[in-house]
């Protein structure tokens, strides 16, 4: 997902939806990107900053305990959400009106409607068994 957005080191990664924070600290370890992870969910931020201390990676990750709708995201060179359908329309106004031109935006299994991706991939996560399979949405903010 972040070889398909193309993230480079220095770039500002978000993911809004953070989770337990495996994608903001691969952003961070693997790709060199300074990066945010904005979580609701206060037992999951507490995970996720475990992890970040104990990869020593707290100057280049933020994780915020909070709502996505009140996280400035205007910094963003990429965006990583893995949210619903629904959840995706709900946060797409905010994404057209705070993001500069040419900022990539990849949603994991689910689509931006009425949004046309610039890649559409599909990757199994274990070949053998044949599932789970995954489809990775690429758009870019025009």
């Amino acid at each position: 997902m972040l070889l398909m957005a193309g993230l480079k080191p220095g770039e500002v990664f978000f993911d809004l939806g953070a989770g337990d924070g495996r994608t903001v600290i691969m952003a961070a370890k693997d790709f060199g990107a300074r990066a945010v992870g904005v979580e609701l969910r206060e037992d999951l931020v507490k995970k996720a900053l475990g992890t970040v201390y104990e990869e020593g990676l707290q100057d280049r990750i933020t994780i915020v305990n909070g709502d996505m709708f009140n996280v400035d995201l205007t910094s963003a060179d990429v965006i990583f959400l893995y949210l619903t359908t629904s959840a995706n329309e709900k946060v797409k106004p905010k994404l057209e009106a705070e993001l500069k031109r040419g900022v990539r935006i990849v949603s994991h299994d689910y689509e931006i409607v009425g949004w046309k991706p610039l890649k559409v991939e599909n990757f199994c996560e274990n070949q053998l068994l044949g599932y789970p399979s995954h489809t990775i949405y690429l758009y870019v903010k025009p």
